[in-house]
């Protein structure tokens, strides 16, 4: 069971400290989809909840609408720490409220998910100047996304949301994030959506605190072969496993002329 409640904000609109982005937009706090290796699991130590993360769903409220004017030229992403379109957003609507106030914005938009549920908004998004949606997929395996994410649309549903973002004019990223150690097969995903995604970005696996014991546990159960690698990576910080991954993503996408964004380095 999901706890439900909501939360007054000053403004949807978050400066924030990513390299890569000016502004992110979050519209609930905490994500239902409950994967096991999600690294936003570190906010609820911000939140006034006792449960622990993907347990429970604050819906964000606020007065404000969003500054457009504010975000002209500059880059935001919808969300970072949740999904903007989790089984409660058909509910409460706070995503579509939102993009409603950025339809003619001149900020560059990016909306990461894991759900079929964002083509209920491709109407808008056919109005907006600049907008990408990028699907994350880590696995195409869907007996092991049931362990891994076990809340998200699945992974058939996602390659036919790109194709249909694709097909609709929409730009479509493929975000192989995060990329699990031994786990996550880059190629093979790339293979299987090279015709409908226009982008791939990539990310490593961050592991800390609880989830980082739950990723743990999971390997140790089912892959216990990888023991000492991820011993190896997440605690005693040997960062070559990354830099391997890195270099090789990086070559693999240069001689297949892919479009790509690398977003992680080392540990």
């Amino acid at each position: 069971m999901i706890v439900e409640d909501s939360v007054r904000v000053k403004d949807y609109l978050t400066k924030t400290k990513l390299t890569t982005l000016d502004y992110v937009i979050n519209p609930y706090v905490g994500c239902p989809n409950k994967c096991l290796y999600c690294y936003a699991a570190y906010m609820s130590s911000f939140s006034k909840h006792k449960e622990e993360w993907g347990s429970f769903i604050d819906v964000k409220y606020t007065r404000k609408r969003i500054n457009t004017f504010k975000i002209k030229d500059k880059k935001v992403m919808i969300s970072t720490v949740t999904d903007p379109y989790n089984e409660f957003e058909p509910k409460y609507g706070i995503t579509r409220k939102i993009m409603e106030q950025l339809v003619n914005c001149d900020a560059c938009l990016s909306v990461v998910t894991k759900s079929k549920l964002v083509l209920r908004d491709i109407d808008l998004f056919k109005k907006m100047k600049h907008i990408e949606v990028a699907l994350s997929i880590s696995l195409l395996d869907e007996n092991l996304k049931e362990k891994l994410e076990p809340n998200s649309s699945s992974i058939e549903e996602r390659l036919e949301t790109l194709k249909f973002l694709k097909q609709n004019g929409i730009k479509s990223v493929v975000f192989i994030s995060p990329i699990i150690p031994q786990i996550t097969d880059f190629k093979s995903i790339i293979e299987k959506t090279k015709e409908y995604a226009d982008e791939y970005w990539f990310d490593k696996l961050n592991l800390r605190n609880s989830f980082k014991t739950k990723m743990f546990r999971f390997i140790t159960e089912h892959y216990p072969i990888y023991k000492s690698l991820y011993d190896d990576i997440y605690n005693k910080k040997n960062p070559q496993y990354f830099e391997e991954m890195r270099n090789e993503i990086d070559e693999y996408c240069r001689e297949n002329n892919i479009i790509y964004k690398n977003f992680y380095a080392g540990t």
